[in-house]
């Protein structure tokens, strides 16, 4: 019965933006399910499946996902995770997309027919605002 926090989003090759949002929610009483490794090889079929298996298994843990979409990236896994659990309406979800994010007009549109009631915010700040205020 604990609430848990998937941190769903780019892991690899990009700022440790989960060590950020973990820093913001400190003082919260959430379990954080933080997928990056500190040594993951994308190469190795055997780590990229282990992966992909850990992440399955702990996003449909999760009783909340956030995900981040980075400029830098399309992000296709994380963008097939929301679309999956975007659908779930027994699945809390928070969305953060970089104001400069390649589809961010996709993703606005695609939350605001799937899941009317989600504010899409811009910043990792206005993510951890909108976690803190869900949970009190």
């Amino acid at each position: 019965n604990e609430t848990s926090l998937f941190l769903a989003g780019w892991i690899t090759g990009c700022s440790d933006w989960q060590k950020e949002i973990i820093s913001s929610l400190k003082d919260t009483s959430l379990i954080l399910i933080n997928p990056r490794r500190a040594n993951f090889d994308v190469n190795n079929p055997n780590m990229e499946y282990e992966q992909i298996s850990w992440e399955h298994r702990h996003l449909e843990k999760a009783s909340m996902i956030s995900f981040w979409f980075p400029s830098e990236t399309l992000c296709p896994i994380t963008l097939f995770e929301l679309g999956k659990y975007a659908r779930d309406i027994n699945k809390t979800i928070f969305v953060w997309r970089d104001i400069d994010y390649k589809r961010k007009r996709d993703i606005d549109i695609q939350i605001s027919l799937i899941r009317p009631g989600i504010q899409v915010v811009e910043t990792l700040e206005a993510l951890s605002k909108q976690i803190q205020k869900y949970i009190s």
